[in-house]
């Protein structure tokens, strides 16, 4: 099997989460033999179904992988973000029949709990790979 191609989509908001979630995914996919042949920089988690559908365009993008992450403020905003943003990237890996991994942590955690969940790039690299591998197979 050649080399799975990712591209990785990549929230600003909170960037001192997202800068630590994106380098372990970065080194997650070089230790899985994945290249990261695309990277865009998008404001937030709503922002990224764009990038994500441009991305899914390109025929040499076996998978998109996600990285965000959405803390609680004083309103539900942050479940709206989520939700909608969720659906979407669901929607989108349907339309185009090519994995995209939601590396988006939240909502309703604090600043403490999304430090906690750095991996979730990690973990969408994971299961980016996997899916492509065993799509390819079916």
């Amino acid at each position: 099997m050649d080399k799975i191609s990712i591209g990785m989509v990549i929230a600003e908001f909170n960037r001192d989460i997202t800068f630590m979630m994106e380098k372990l995914a970065e080194e997650h996919a070089d230790f899985l033999g994945a290249d990261i042949k695309y990277k865009i920089m998008v404001p937030g988690a709503y922002d990224m179904p764009i990038a994500i559908q441009q991305m899914l365009e390109k025929d040499d993008v076996d998978a998109v992988v996600t990285i965000g992450c959405v803390i609680e403020g004083d309103t539900e905003h942050d479940e709206i973000v989520v939700q909608n943003a969720a659906r979407k990237i669901t929607d989108l890996s349907l339309d185009y029949k090519k994995p995209v991994a939601l590396g988006i942590s939240g909502p309703g955690m604090t600043r403490l709990q999304a430090e906690e969940r750095i991996d979730y790039g990690k973990r969408a690299v994971e299961s980016a790979v996997k899916m492509v591998k065993r799509l390819k197979n079916l």
